[in-house]
């Protein structure tokens, strides 16, 4: 598995309207066959600061998840709501591996 921490800030006066969007791009993404899981957390004492957490099932999966309505629909919302430019970083499952959590 492939698991991409996507990091964001957000301008103050988009929080609200960013978290709408992303969280409908994760109900959609969390439906691709390829991904595993995907999160939206923000940060409890930066409500600015966002981490998506995308866990892909395998290294292609992130490039198909890009070719999809949904993400480019939330790309081009959240585009002018970005304090910075995004960044990521990727990993590599260590616990639980494709076997499970045991």
């Amino acid at each position: 598995m492939l698991v991409v921490h996507v990091h964001v800030h957000v301008k103050p006066d988009c929080v609200e309207t960013f978290k709408q969007a992303s969280i409908e791009n994760a109900r959609n993404s969390i439906q691709e066959p390829g991904i595993a899981r995907f999160d939206v957390i923000q940060q409890a004492d930066e409500p600015t600061r966002f981490v998506l957490v995308e866990v892909y099932r395998t290294p292609e999966d992130p490039a198909k998840h890009k070719e999809t309505a949904h993400y480019n629909t939330w790309r081009e919302a959240v585009a002018d709501m970005m304090a910075e430019p995004r960044s990521s970083t990727k990993y590599s499952n260590v616990f639980p591996d494709e076997n499970g959590w045991d």
